[in-house]
């Protein structure tokens, strides 16, 4: 320790200030990265949910009304056949009428 440390403090500050920034430094830096990305995102939040869109629909595309009601009738008729199923011991007969409904569509 000399005597211009007496003279002159922040000469003998200044190796520390420079850690502490340091350090200050790179525990920010991570989080200055994180908000630019999440920035980025919010700005191309709507060409992004729209990319995906497309790629949802290149993978499974939109069902038409004719395939939609087809499903609904095949979904309808199953039940009706599982409701028969379930009644075929106590009531055959409401079973029997169950299943020809059933069969109709």
């Amino acid at each position: 320790m000399s005597f211009l440390t007496i003279a002159f403090p922040a000469t003998s500050a200044i190796p520390m200030a420079e850690v502490a920034i340091s350090s200050i430094m790179a525990s920010i830096r991570p989080l200055l990265g994180l908000g630019l990305f999440a920035s980025l995102f919010v700005v191309f939040k709507p060409l992004l949910s729209g990319v995906a869109q497309a790629l949802k629909l290149v993978v499974a595309p939109k069902k038409t009304r004719e395939e939609k009601t087809a499903l609904r009738h095949l979904r309808n008729s199953l039940a009706i056949r599982r409701i028969a199923n379930d009644l075929d011991r106590s009531s055959p007969n409401m079973a029997a009428e169950l299943r020809a409904l059933a069969a109709r569509g």
